[in-house]
């Protein structure tokens, strides 16, 4: 177990937090706390997940982001994440590594780093369009349990995402 002055055991968060320090997926923003209302960048949540993968092996080795450079502790991370079709990066030359991840964007990674799988369910969310990139992600993670949204009709996907939130999201998605 490990000890956290901004976690608490009733905090929803709890048990992710355990789970993602256990396994390595990520450590606290210092010794004494985890920093859960904090917002977590691209480059994070991409080696979140890279992580909770098991750190796997990139085949291709082919950087394509002018901001992403090898000496980059997410470099790899980043380079699975683009092989692999997480991520294709904010523009076809950029992945926008310090850029705040929001929640579309963190249920996008998850959904594709699944296996991208379609799901027929009703949207709850009156701010989730059928044309936005993360339509199937957001109705994936709701039906698969990731997320339920912000509210009962709203899932506020442009909203920056905590680090809190994201490993709640990963422990949900991954540790079933």
């Amino acid at each position: 177990k490990v000890s956290f002055t901004d976690v608490k055991k009733s905090d929803f968060y709890y048990d992710a937090v355990q789970w993602a320090v256990a396994l390595g997926v990520t450590t606290g923003t210092s010794k004494t706390t985890f920093g859960p209302s904090e917002s977590c960048t691209r480059a994070q949540a991409v080696t979140f997940l890279w992580r909770a993968a098991g750190q796997p092996t990139v085949k291709n080795a082919k950087n394509p982001f002018t901001d992403i450079k090898k000496s980059d502790y997410f470099y790899k991370a980043v380079l699975w994440a683009a092989e692999n079709g997480v991520t294709s990066g904010t523009t076809k030359t950029t992945f926008s590594p310090e850029e705040v991840c929001t929640r579309g964007q963190i249920v996008t990674f998850l959904w594709r780093a699944q296996g991208q799988k379609k799901v027929s369910a009703a949207n709850p969310f009156t701010d989730v369009k059928k044309s936005d990139f993360y339509y199937n992600a957001v109705l994936w993670a709701v039906k698969n349990g990731v997320t339920t949204g912000t509210s009962a009709n709203a899932f506020s996907p442009s909203e920056n995402c905590t680090r809190g939130q994201i490993v709640t999201f990963l422990h949900r998605a991954v540790a079933r």
